[in-house]
């Protein structure tokens, strides 16, 4: 066991654990930031996805020790009130269905818009193709990214 400093959603934590103990779990189980999900394990489905340092990353492979000296971002930390566009966006287009997926699908996107201020349909898909919705609502997911990159942060 080692002893890990962690910058998350702008706070600083400390915890005990073994250094190949994938990020998710040390969220989920040693921190209590239950927003972000176990899909697959394998980094396949998205929805474990959290910002590294500003990029999208799937932190289900992601062993703690690579990351004590980032920046992480946790769904629960994107923004205070709730209130980022693509948050906004989510709710205004009634993205969820069952709502699994969609903490990994807002943090990609958002992450995403970061980058493409004004993404293309053909973008925006490949963007967001390697988060997996079983319930099939990628028509508002897609609608809801194009919303979100017309509002203002």
């Amino acid at each position: 066991m080692a002893v890990f400093k962690l910058k998350i959603n702008n706070r600083d934590y400390q915890t005990e654990a073994d250094p190949d103990t994938p990020l998710l779990w040390i969220l989920r189980d040693h921190l209590g930031l239950v927003g972000t999900k176990f899909g697959c394990g394998m980094a396949q489905c998205g929805a474990c996805t959290v910002h590294v340092n500003g990029e999208a990353t799937r932190s289900c492979v992601l062993p703690v020790s690579t990351v004590s000296q980032a920046k992480i971002t946790t769904i629960e930390g994107l923004s205070e009130k709730g209130d980022h566009p693509v948050q906004q966006a989510w709710n205004e287009v009634d993205v969820p269905q069952c709502g699994y997926c969609q903490a990994g699908q807002i943090m990609t996107a958002a992450a995403f818009l970061k980058k493409n201020t004004k993404p293309t349909l053909p973008e925006i898909e490949a963007a967001m193709s390697g988060n997996l919705c079983r319930c099939g609502t990628y028509h508002r997911i897609r609608e809801a990214v194009q919303r979100a990159a017309t509002k203002k942060k």
